[in-house]
């Protein structure tokens, strides 16, 4: 296994075709700032640009996956709003959205605000028994900014999306399997090694097949059903020549 230095707040480090991205503030439950903001957004870069990646695993170390936003750099801006908006000038959202590569998060702990969120926007999602999801911004005054209100929907549907948004339910590990948040839950210390597994399985596969697939699964939910299945047609011609 190879790893990259030169980051503050994450560590990077590959196994032949995944990549592995650790989330590295545990004093602070691995709390979202704008220095891991830049670590994040150049470590996906890399992994888009690197075609001999196929697979990204993402976790946390220590105690928790991530407990959101950093609320004590917002206490440094004019206000918690321009503190949001300074993050959002490198979108490391839009980045881990757009991967052709598959990604998984490994979940344990808290993962809250931009932590749910970051989970949200994986392809695959494995839980521990002590995970516990929620969007809590609402209560102190906010929006959930990144990609909460349109990913949880998605995934979740509008009812179970409000009770998150508005009413600041929190989902554990056994509901998040029961609702579909989670692929499967597993026992803390068993984390780490299910997601290595389902690494390795999903790196066996011909990345532009996967690629293709993911793209159809991700993409073809925004579309009309013909015009998705047109899509499928076509991309099924090309990959099974």
């Amino acid at each position: 296994m190879g790893g990259v230095s030169g980051f503050r707040t994450i560590l990077f480090d590959r196994n032949g075709a995944v990549a592995h991205v650790t989330l590295n503030r545990p004093s602070v439950l691995n709390a979202y700032d704008l220095q891991m903001r830049d670590d994040l957004f150049t470590a996906f870069t890399a992994v888009r640009d690197d075609p001999t990646l196929r697979v990204v695993v993402i976790r946390g170390k220590g105690r928790a996956f991530c407990s959101g936003g950093d609320i004590r750099e917002f206490g440094t801006a004019p206000s918690p709003v321009v503190a949001r908006e300074v993050r959002w000038r490198r979108d490391v959202w839009g980045l881990l959205r757009g991967l052709s590569k598959l990604t998984i998060a490994a979940v344990h702990g808290h993962a809250a605000g931009s932590g749910m969120e970051i989970a949200l926007l994986c392809d695959f999602r494995i839980a521990a028994t002590n995970a516990v999801f929620s969007l809590p911004e609402t209560a102190i005054g906010m929006i959930p900014g990144v990609v909460g209100t349109q990913t949880a929907p998605r995934v979740l549907g509008e009812g179970r999306a409000l009770e998150l948004v508005l009413a600041g339910k929190r989902i554990d590990a056994r509901l998040a399997l029961r609702i579909g948040l989670v692929d499967s839950v597993v026992p803390v210390e068993k984390l780490d090694p299910a997601a290595r597994r389902l690494a390795k399985r999903l790196a066996a596969i011909d990345p532009q097949l996967a690629a293709a697939a993911k793209d159809l699964v991700v993409r073809g939910s925004d579309l009309p059903l013909d015009a998705a299945l047109a899509r499928e047609r076509l991309a099924a011609r090309r990959t099974n020549r």
